[in-house]
């Protein structure tokens, strides 16, 4: 006969439990670059305000003589442009007048020939002369000269009252009146032969400028004038060639 204590105790006995186990948390890869992104952006943030709230010193450094140390400048120090020989001057103001002159010859062709590759040479002629008109002015007027106007060389106004005097290799009034009046063919001969003679007169101020003692020092009187050597007389050969293509021509 069982007793209470024959019943099975129910304290010993083990029912089997297994735990699954749980894959590891991925993140995406979308998030971790969002995260980063974050970071970087608030890392710039700060940087930025940093720098606006208190924004760096300039560092200005003089150098010295040969065997001798650099200077550090304070910073409140400001550029000073060399100065300027009065040959440097009368140069830039003189090739305003001068290429001015040549803007106004390239004006004509579009009314006045057909020719294709005449065309195309005034368009880079006017083109040039024009960029290195606006840069003389801000030359001069960066260094408080006088800056010239262009005016056009007609054969009605008072020289002195209106005009510069004729540089080298500028067309006189007549020149340029009978340019006016020339059509086709004779365009092209009288363009041809006056731009030639213009770019010649060039030429010769860029040598005298060198020529003269103490001018042509500044670096950008330099380059230039030596860019507009070197171009025109490129230019000049173009236009020798298209000269004398014409010529035989004339002659059939």
């Amino acid at each position: 006969m069982k007793t209470f204590r024959d019943k099975p105790d129910r304290r010993y006995f083990h029912f089997p439990f297994r735990r699954e186990r749980r894959a590891p948390r991925t993140v995406p890869s979308w998030y971790e670059g969002l995260r980063a992104a974050i970071f970087v952006a608030v890392f710039f943030s700060s940087a930025i305000h940093a720098l606006q709230t208190n924004p760096p010193q300039p560092v200005v450094v003089q150098p010295g003589a040969p065997g001798m140390p650099t200077k550090t400048l304070p910073p409140s120090t400001r550029a000073v442009l060399p100065p300027s020989s009065v040959a440097d001057v009368e140069f830039m103001q003189g090739m305003i007048h001068h290429h001015a002159q040549a803007v106004e010859m390239t004006a004509l062709i579009a009314s006045h020939t057909e020719n294709k590759n005449l065309r195309s040479l005034g368009a880079r002629i006017c083109s040039s002369q024009s960029d290195e008109i606006k840069f003389m002015k801000r030359w001069l007027a960066a260094r408080g000269e006088s800056v010239p106007k262009e005016v056009p060389n007609m054969p009605d106004m008072d020289m002195s009252r209106d005009q510069l005097p004729l540089m080298p290799g500028m067309l006189t009034p007549e020149q340029m009146e009978a340019l006016r009046q020339a059509k086709g063919r004779e365009f092209d001969r009288l363009f041809l032969l006056g731009m030639i003679q213009h770019h010649n007169g060039a030429l010769t101020m860029v040598k005298d400028l060198f020529d003269t003692a103490g001018a042509g020092q500044d670096a950008e009187i330099f380059n230039f004038a030596t860019d507009a050597d070197n171009s025109q007389r490129a230019e000049i050969r173009i236009m020798q060639t298209m000269l004398n293509k014409q010529k035989p021509e004339e002659k059939r």
